[in-house]
């Protein structure tokens, strides 16, 4: 398909009167991204709860998104390529609301020949004819004549954190939720933490040396005021007694500081720990996913290195109890492998086929099973028609039961670096839930591990919505 050109107009076509127009719709997303990339992050655009208080009752558009169309205009329309913008003087006269079509003109008001200068009007109104925007505009007209195709932009997405807000929001109604944090002698796990706190969603006992947790919080201008420590010798005795806090009632979840996921895990299924199950304990990563309409659970992606059968239903089952604290009642799980036909010499598929079994006949409860289903047609509806298949999972699928960690961890990791995915992350099938958080990880995602595992360590909230 040929690209539409931009063709100037020279100082010497113009005349007086000459006028160009474009239409806009404004929407949401539109106000979202001239945030993300102005800066301009007013609560008058951004937050619905302040502007409903605001003049306005409603969010509004940024002035200067309007005040933008005028200059798109000067720049590829009237007089085009080759101009140079002076000056431009605007009046704001009515809001912008999300939803408006807004209809920009800029009209020839005068030509000085001196400089080649052209002074313009130029007006923007609403869907009723009501004009919001008003001003004069001056520019340097172009002289030579140019013919050119408009240049591609990038194609931008929105990294939608709503989804998040909502487990967060729900997550801080009270008590907090009494968390041993394990060796937190870094300045990010004790952050992580103390963020979590001023949130109102944990309230935090820090176990492990004093005097480095003490070290690393004035290094990090941190305050531990009003905070409980237990002090240990090393982060060894750390999990050891934050597993005995735990199993004692005296915390209700885990949260891994500044030590190693397994040292953390030993000390959690030693056999006198007090918090094993009968349960395979499992990891579940909570993406945000730009592109995809709900949250999307990846399990495992972090612990079991190459699952059996027997372990994979765990994995599958715990999984499928953490989405029904959510208020999920039904989810959709798809057991993934590179291809969605039973193939004998792929292990991934019998066990797809085996867990899709076991779903139908009562081993596996609360949710829809499928497999074996390949990424594409387990989050794909246009995928899924195409290779024909009919399921109430495919191309839906809320949760994604991967055939082993390294198929789980490089999947989870491509959704968050390639496809701008958030994750949070939480291991259940123990008898508390525990937060494991990165260095890497967003504030947001940090409160939103802790928020899930508030959530997932109390009974099913009543009426929480599930997406």
């Amino acid at each position: 398909m040929t690209k539409p050109l931009l063709r100037n107009r020279t100082f010497d076509e113009i005349a007086v009167g000459d006028s160009a127009s474009l239409v806009r719709v404004v929407g949401e997303d539109d106000i979202k991204m001239f945030a993300a990339v102005s800066g301009d992050v007013s609560p008058a655009n951004l937050d619905a709860q302040y502007a409903a208080r605001a003049q306005d009752g409603h969010v509004v558009a940024h002035g200067m998104w309007t005040g933008s169309l005028i200059a798109s205009l000067l720049g590829t329309e009237l007089p085009g390529p080759g101009t140079v913008y002076v000056a431009q003087d605007m009046s704001f006269k009515a809001a912008v609301a999300p939803g408006d079509t807004i209809t920009a003109t800029v009209t020839v008001k005068e030509k000085l020949a001196e400089g080649h200068r052209v002074i313009l009007d130029t007006e923007c109104v609403n869907q009723q004819g009501e004009t919001v925007l008003s001003g004069l505009a001056t520019v340097i007209a172009p002289t030579e004549k140019m013919t050119m195709a408009r240049m591609a932009v990038p194609d931008v997405t929105l990294n939608r954190h709503d989804r998040y807000e909502r487990f967060i929001e729900k997550a801080k109604q009270p008590p907090p939720l009494a968390t041993a944090v394990v060796h937190p002698c870094s300045a990010g796990a004790l952050q992580a933490a103390i963020e979590a706190r001023d949130e109102g969603l944990i309230a935090p006992i820090l176990v492990g040396p004093e005097q480095k947790i003490r070290e690393a919080a004035e290094k990090a201008e941190l305050s531990l005021d009003g905070i409980r420590i237990e002090c240990t010798e090393h982060s060894h005795a750390a999990a050891a007694l934050a597993v005995q806090l735990a199993a004692n009632g005296e915390a209700d979840a885990l949260m891994k500081g500044s030590l190693h996921t397994n040292e953390l895990l030993g000390a959690v299924v030693a056999p006198d720990s007090g918090l094993r199950t009968d349960r395979r304990i499992s990891h579940v990563y909570v993406l945000n996913v730009p592109h995809y309409p709900k949250p999307l659970v990846v399990t495992d992606a972090a612990i079991n290195i190459a699952p059996t059968l027997a372990q994979k239903k765990d994995i599958c089952q715990n999984a499928i109890d953490f989405m029904h604290r959510l208020g999920n009642e039904q989810p959709l799980v798809a057991v993934l492998a590179a291809v969605e036909t039973v193939d004998p010499a792929m292990q991934a598929t019998l066990d797809a086929a085996a867990l899709t079994v076991m779903a139908k006949r009562g081993q596996i409860t609360g949710a829809l099973v499928e497999g074996p289903l390949a990424f594409d047609n387990a989050i794909s509806p246009d995928a899924a028609r195409i290779k024909g298949i009919d399921s109430p999972v495919a191309g839906k699928a809320d949760i994604l039961v991967v055939p082993d960690l390294e198929a789980g961890n490089m999947l989870a990791k491509q959704l968050i670096y390639l496809g701008g995915a958030d994750a949070a992350g939480l291991v259940l099938g123990a008898r508390v839930p525990i937060i494991l958080t990165s260095r890497a990880d967003t504030v947001k995602v940090r409160l939103a591990s802790s928020a899930l595992a508030k959530l997932a360590g109390v009974e099913r909230p009543a009426g929480f919505p599930g997406e």
